[in-house]
Order: structure tokens, then C-alpha cells, then sequence
């Protein structure tokens, strides 16, 4: 059973992880090596438990239980020594996930489940950097975490039954619905997603229609909720060539990322977290009017 969670990533996507998962009845520690990364993931966290208590989404004991168990820290050992699950949320770079994997097979207990919290990568490569291959797994959470539902959960080569078990187990009590993939680059979701965004790039360079109608046209014609472009900015314009990268290497020509998505990347203009991406959002409050649900 999962009782405490240490999160390793102070990003986006690690304090949102973070959040749900204390909202959700766990104790959670989370821990990124920037103390700068570590005091925006609590200001952003505690201001997004005020808001949604505000606006109904949180109950006051979720709150109050949430505010008593979150722990933020440097330290990664201090944030494993007790974890039952360690979800890794670093970025979409193989070499520095492995890494972090090593660190935690040396300082988490011989119980824990590692976790990495990847959209694309090989949960398989990454724990054979361990010596419990069979307690690794990928659990890709999808952004903003407190509002998306789908949790793909990705089996490697050696993880077991009961891995399996406990992080359908955890995800459930997230809230969250879980599905079982096997594993293959871009799992399920980045692979049509990335497909879609892309083409959306290309379509966008050739000119064949502008920003906001190529979105409008996804969100009203195919019901999407989000245009392509819309949520590559949200998900990082730098994460998502990481992943058309990744998908190039080991899934051939249909993934090579469109030239303005390297165009875009090099420029710094790497969506919400730059403040501009394909759209601007300088004016944007960080907790905007979606986030605090």
C-alpha cells in the first residue's frame, strides 16, 4: 500500500503531481536540487489550494491535510528514505533520467516503486540502471495533472504484476483513470498527439491557415478541448522536439519535428513557461482562470 510519495522534480509537472497526490490523502515530499525551483512549486502550490478551496474543487480538510503533509527539500535522499512510490518527473532527457534512477535504487527502501513520469521513453532502459527492474514502471501523467483524468500506465520488460498493482492503486485514489500499455515508444497518446501538433506546425509554415483558426478548427471540428497548437504551448515547446526527437530516432520520417517547432525552440519562445510561444501569454496570471480546479 502507498501511503508517502516523493516526488523528484520541481517543474510543472512535478509540483502538479505533487498537488494531486496531497489533495488525494498522501503524504508527499517534494524535491528538486534548484532551492529556486523548490519555492516556486510551494508558492504555486499553495496558491492553487487557495483558489480551488475558493472555487469549490477543494474541500477545507483537503486543504488543511494537504498544507500538514506536503514537505519540499534540496536532499534526495531525505525525500526517498520513506517513500512507499517515487514518482520522477525530471525532463524528457534519457541520460539524466537514468541518473536520477540510479539515485533512487541507493536511497529509497527496498520496497519502494520507482516511477518515471516520461511521455515517450523507455521504462525498460531506465530501470535496468536498478537493481529491482521488476519495482520500475512509467506513470505519464498528462498537464495541467489536477485536471486530467488519464494516467498511461507503462509496463517495461521485468516490471511486475504487483507494481502494476499498487500504481493502479495510487493512481485510482489520485482520482485518476488508468490504463495499462505496453511498452513502445510514445505509448498511446504523445504518439497521435505529437503526430497532430506537428502536422499542425507544418500546416501553419505552409501557410494554409493562421494560429487561432487551425486551433478553432481542431477544437469545433474534431472536439478536441484544446487546439494542437495551443497545448504544444502548454506542454512546452522545448518538451514536445524533445519528444519529436526521440520518436524521429526510433519510429522513422513521419515524426521528424517541423522546422518551425526548432525554429521556435531555438528563439527561446517556448510556450506558457516563457511567456510566448505560438500565442503570447505575458499577461497571463500563472494561475490562470482553468488552472484552479
Amino acid at each position: 500500500m502507498v501511503n508517502r510519495i516523493a516526488v523528484i522534480g520541481g517543474g510543472t509537472m512535478g509540483r502538479g503531481i505533487a498537488y494531486t497526490a496531497a489533495i488525494s490523502g498522501f503524504e508527499v515530499t517534494l524535491q528538486d536540487i534548484s532551492t529556486e525551483a523548490v519555492e516556486i512549486a510551494r508558492e504555486y502550490i499553495e496558491a492553487l489550494l487557495g483558489k480551488s478551496r475558493e472555487n469549490g474543487y477543494v474541500q477545507q480538510h483537503q486543504e488543511i491535510w494537504a498544507k500538514k503533509n506536503l514537505y519540499y527539500t534540496t536532499e534526495l535522499q531525505k525525500a526517498v528514505s520513506k517513500a512507499d512510490l517515487v514518482i520522477e518527473a525530471v525532463p524528457e532527457i534519457i541520460e539524466l533520467k537514468i541518473e536520477v534512477f540510479k539515485q533512487l535504487d541507493k536511497y529509497a527502501p527496498a520496497h519502494a516503486v520507482l516511477a518515471t513520469n516520461t511521455s515517450t521513453m523507455s521504462p525498460t532502459e531506465i530501470a535496468a540502471s536498478t537493481t529491482r527492474p521488476d519495482q520500475c514502471i512509467a506513470m505519464h501523467f498528462f498537464n495541467p495533472v489536477h485536471q486530467m483524468k488519464l494516467i498511461e500506465i507503462i509496463r517495461g520488460l521485468d516490471t511486475s504484476g504487483e507494481t502494476i498493482e499498487i500504481v493502479k492503486q495510487a493512481a485510482e485514489k489520485m482520482g485518476k483513470v488508468p490504463v495499462e500499455v505496453n511498452e513502445f515508444p510514445g505509448f498511446v497518446t504523445s504518439r497521435m498527439n505529437c503526430l497532430i501538433g506537428n502536422e499542425a506546425m507544418n500546416m501553419l509554415m505552409e501557410g494554409v491557415a493562421s494560429i487561432e483558426d487551425i486551433d478553432k478548427a481542431i477544437k469545433y471540428g474534431l472536439n478536441h478541448p484544446m487546439g494542437p497548437l495551443e497545448l504544444a504551448d502548454l506542454v512546452g515547446l522545448d518538451t514536445r522536439l524533445r519528444n519529436m526527437e526521440y520518436l524521429y530516432r526510433h519510429l522513422g520520417e513521419k515524426y521528424r519535428p517541423s522546422p518551425i517547432l526548432v525554429k521556435y525552440v531555438k528563439a527561446g519562445r517556448l510556450g506558457r513557461k516563457s511567456g510566448r510561444g505560438f500565442y503570447d501569454y505575458s499577461d497571463v496570471n500563472k494561475l490562470g482562470s482553468n488552472e484552479a480546479q
